[in-house]
């Protein structure tokens, strides 16, 4: 007995054939599932495409938006620098006004001291400037009423005995009003005993009277009072006195009288100069 291979089942006549039409069917049904696939994987891509796109969007967004809050920044920080710079010269200038102001200030007051010293040397120029009694009376009273701004006014002198005061030279004040002075009179002996001015600060010097004068001051030679002037009333417009005027009054106190009584002794002399013997050894 020889050994050989196993035997093949052979397909005998009654074994089944395959279904053609099934496995054409099932054949069939996997193409739609393959165009379906198909269709949902380009549908992906179209949606991951417009995703890209929309991406790219809003990153050219943002680097527009970035670039733009860039030059925010920058102009940001130089407005701050430009207002840094306004400040400082704001304060530059409040400190320049300052210093303006202060020099104008300054320059007024040198005007003022300017304009009160030409009234002084303008003054005392005018007090000596003539020999003539009645001249120097005149610089006087133009003295009073320009310089001083006096409306009315008087001069009086102290008599021989020193118990009157004799009025020589007024301005406004009427004729029954220009009487002598005793030395006691209130409205002058507190100036005369005391050789100082009388004022009072309080009151408008261009509502003084006869009766209350708005300023007195003593004239004196060598420091002996000679006499007074009483100014009685100012002009409207000139409602307080300053320091000018109390540099006039005491000017006019220490060289009125002087000046007046040099011109009385020279019309005397009858206008003779000394001889060369009177201003001999004047430094002893």
């Amino acid at each position: 007995m020889t050994e050989g291979k196993s035997p093949v089942p052979a397909r005998g006549a009654d074994s089944e054939p395959p279904d053609l039409a099934r496995e054409r069917e099932e054949l069939l049904r996997t193409f739609p599932r393959g165009g379906r696939l198909g269709e949902e994987i380009a549908a992906e891509v179209e949606r991951v495409r417009a995703r890209m796109d929309a991406l790219e969007r809003e990153n050219a967004e943002l680097r527009a938006r970035l670039e733009e809050d860039d030059a925010i920044r920058r102009l940001l920080a130089r407005v701050e620098a430009l207002e840094t710079e306004k400040r400082e010269l704001l304060s530059r200038t409040r400190h320049a006004e300052e210093e303006t102001s202060a020099l104008d200030e300054r320059f007024r007051q040198v005007e003022q001291e300017f304009a009160n010293m030409a009234n002084l040397f303008v003054a005392s120029n005018q007090l000596h400037s003539s020999l003539s009694p009645r001249r120097v009376t005149r610089r006087i009273k133009e003295i009073l009423a320009q310089l001083v701004g006096a409306e009315r006014y008087c001069m009086y002198l102290c008599s021989a005995d020193g118990q009157q005061l004799v009025p020589v030279a007024s301005e406004g004040v009427a004729s029954e009003d220009l009487v002598p002075l005793g030395a006691d009179d209130p409205r002058i002996a507190v100036a005369i005993r005391d050789n100082t001015s009388l004022f009072d600060e309080r009151c408008d010097p261009s509502q003084g009277s006869i009766a209350r004068p708005a300023v007195v001051f003593p004239l004196t030679i060598d420091d002996h009072v000679v006499g007074a002037i009483a100014i009685f009333s100012t002009l409207t417009q000139k409602t307080s006195l300053t320091t000018i005027d109390f540099e006039l009054f005491r000017l006019l106190g220490q060289q009125a009288a002087s000046a007046l009584v040099g011109a009385t002794l020279f019309v005397q002399a009858e206008q003779r100069i000394p001889g060369l013997e009177a201003f001999l050894d004047l430094s002893v």
